[in-house]
């Protein structure tokens, strides 16, 4: 009997520990997303120069140091065609070169945080059936984020003075993809906690709210990549039009969506309504389930098209930028809070309220 009630014991205390240590990392990869956009809104990205994983956690200890970190800043095009001409100094490249350390440390930290304690997990057999691999491909996923963070830099190191928008949206989205895999499986881990041992499955309806928000998200990222927040300071006309004329389309359509500012952000900030409508469904179908995840749902559409439409009005005033990239992430935490509820349980009990603690 005593054993029997051992085994009860752990087997709730492991999922629980291993959930909250996945809340914990997901809340890294949060503020890694802010950093991220300080990073980009101060054009701080391609101010380190080098990848060293290893030796690059060390910031400059020295002015020699710094002196030599600037004289390779200067060989790139950034520094030759754009900040060197407006009298950039070595305090000024101190403060970009700050943030990208800061990006790139946390970078570390989050690999530390996450393959430590799975090391020790495994070490300890205290990692559920079912769930080994799946961890593991997590930890493989942040090997390749910093893979995908280094590739991003190349790409405006010889002949660009940024990087080019579509690897930062595969930096970006990638980050919102382990974020919604950390939560996701936090999520399910509380549900073999709790005695239910089916994980939560992806809905047709989940999908569908998927992949109308990664097209949100995409075109975000674009918007960021190609500086695309700069062309019209007013809401919800562009400089006087609710739709952009003028425009030459004869490179194609596929090269206008993908390439042209102004045609990005028309995209992003109408296809945003498309969003809130099957976000505001989806909030109403899991509010039987979770009030609350009903109530983040809203929330975070809520306050993100609020802080997307004064970040266009102040013509993307730092502070307001940042904000909307951090409640984008809380966005696709509550998205995922919500599909995994609409997965979570068989046809016909879908109305069955939840009983975990969050």
């Amino acid at each position: 009997m005593s054993h029997s009630i051992d085994n009860d014991i752990r087997h709730t205390q492991q999922p629980i520990a291993i959930s909250n240590w996945l809340y914990a990392v997901a809340f890294l990869v949060f503020i890694m997303v802010i950093v991220g956009g300080v990073t980009r809104l101060t054009e701080s990205g391609l101010s380190i120069t080098e990848w060293k994983p290893i030796t690059g956690a060390i910031p400059p200890m020295s002015e020699t140091v710094w002196e030599s970190e600037f004289e390779k800043y200067k060989q790139i095009p950034e520094y030759l065609e754009i900040n060197g001409p407006a009298g950039m100094t070595l305090e000024d490249f101190k403060f970009i070169y700050f943030w990208e350390w800061v990006h790139r440390f946390l970078g570390r930290l989050i690999g530390l945080a996450f393959a430590l304690p799975l090391a020790w997990f495994a070490f300890k057999r205290a990692i559920p059936d079912g769930y080994g691999g799946r961890l593991t491909a997590l930890l493989v996923l942040g090997g390749m984020q910093g893979v995908i963070g280094w590739w991003m830099v190349v790409s405006g190191l010889t002949e660009r003075t940024d990087v080019s928008h579509f690897r930062l949206a595969t930096h970006l989205l990638m980050a919102f993809l382990i974020l919604a895999g950390l939560v996701w499986t936090a999520l399910d881990l509380r549900q073999l906690a709790s005695g239910q041992n089916q994980r939560s499955k992806l809905t047709a309806f989940g999908l569908i709210v998927f992949g109308i928000l990664f097209i949100q998200l995409l075109f975000g990222a674009y918007t960021a990549g190609l500086n695309a927040g700069y062309v019209s300071n007013t809401w919800p006309l562009m400089n006087g039009t609710l739709i952009p004329t003028g425009l030459d389309w004869s490179d194609g359509v596929w090269t206008m969506l993908n390439n042209h500012p102004v045609v990005t952000h028309f995209i992003h900030r109408w296809w945003a309504w498309v969003t809130v409508g099957v976000l505001i469904v989806l909030a109403r179908r899991v509010r039987g389930q979770s009030r609350s995840a009903s109530i983040a749902i809203h929330s975070a559409f809520g306050i993100q098209i609020l802080i997307g439409i004064a970040t266009v009005m102040t013509s993307v005033n730092i502070y307001l930028a940042v904000g909307h990239q951090a409640v984008g992430a809380l966005l696709v935490i509550a998205t995922a809070w919500g599909v995994h509820l609409l997965g979570r349980y068989p046809s016909g009990v879908s109305d069955r309220k939840e009983t975990i603690t969050y």
